[in-house]
């Protein structure tokens, strides 16, 4: 995930730029900063995602197919 002092500055920027509005320079900071936190946030959510075993109530394995194969090639 981001660093704290990323994570301030995207919020900095966001309350800068609802009361009094954002430089050029600080709109491509926010930018920047805010595809980085995408990033960063969709890595984990995937890493989250391979990590995932789905059973049923019968204590079968119901992963779908899908993900066991992004599973299998992650390892690889």
């Amino acid at each position: 995930m981001l660093s704290k002092q990323k994570l301030s500055r995207i919020n900095e920027l966001a309350k800068k730029s609802k009361t009094v509005g954002l430089t050029a320079a600080e709109r491509e900071e926010q930018q920047r900063l805010r595809q980085e936190y995408l990033q960063a946030f969709r890595k984990a959510m995937t890493d989250t995602l391979h990590s995932v075993k789905i059973i049923d109530p019968n204590g079968n394995d119901v992963t779908p197919k899908k993900l066991k194969e992004s599973q299998k090639r992650r390892l690889h």
